[in-house]
């Protein structure tokens, strides 16, 4: 990838992380800044939109280390296991292992006497069916192999850059973090091969420019 397709990449996703955790920021604690919006208190309001959007500034740095991190260990585990068939199962055994956690550690340590499981169950389904989607549009978009490791990455990589929300269990501020991760993530996940293409044309047509100009620079040269 060409650096300049990399910065693009890298600010693309700032912004989405900025506009997504402010989105949710403002839904989830609608009760709290709605009076803000009815007396028009403009400096709350807009002090509250950049503390929002300094969270997802950090939720996108989070997502795009993430994600680079995943591609460096997925590059590790087709070489290790040499079989692409192989290293999905894996992966599928962790996607599995993660959900369990997810909804079995969670309940057993947060909690109360008589509480039910639904809420513990719904996150982890929330997060396996945004993970899915996104997983068949990027199989969709590329090749069918493509799935178990877009899955892999959206439901594992995710509850991984989400583990410092986890463990507070504070409901703000899991949903917070949640989905503009979600969107970071899924943007990079579609959008990287695109990017890719893009960045081998540009080699390409640089490429082709020098050529050009040496081949001129050649046939410009005085005869002896």
């Amino acid at each position: 990838m060409t650096s300049r397709i990399w910065v693009r990449l890298f600010m693309t996703t700032l912004l989405i992380g900025a506009v997504t955790t402010a989105i949710v920021g403002f839904i989830i604690n609608w009760n709290e800044y709605v009076h803000y919006f009815t007396d028009f208190r403009i400096i709350n309001i807009l002090s509250a939109l950049f503390w929002f959007i300094l969270w997802g500034l950090l939720y996108s740095v989070i997502s795009q280390m993430g994600y680079f991190a995943y591609l460096t260990v997925h590059r590790f585990g087709l070489g290790i296991f040499k079989s692409v068939s192989l290293w999905n199962g894996i992966q599928v055994v962790f996607i599995l292992f993660v959900l369990f956690d997810l909804v079995y550690l969670r309940f057993e340590t947060f909690a109360n006497q008589g509480e039910s499981w639904l809420p513990y169950i719904g996150l982890a389904v929330l997060l396996l069916i945004i993970g899915s989607i996104t997983a068949w549009y990027k199989a969709k978009q590329t090749n069918r192999e493509a799935f178990i490791p877009a899955l892999f990455f959206m439901i594992v990589v995710t509850v991984i850059e989400w583990f410092p929300v986890l463990r507070v269990n504070e409901e703000e501020w899991l949903y917070l973090m949640l989905f503009p991760l979600l969107a970071c993530n899924a943007y990079q996940l579609l959008i990287l091969h695109k990017l890719n293409l893009k960045s081998q044309q540009e080699r390409q047509r640089i490429e082709s420019k020098r050529t050009t100009n040496k081949n001129t620079n050649v046939s410009k040269k005085p005869s002896i």
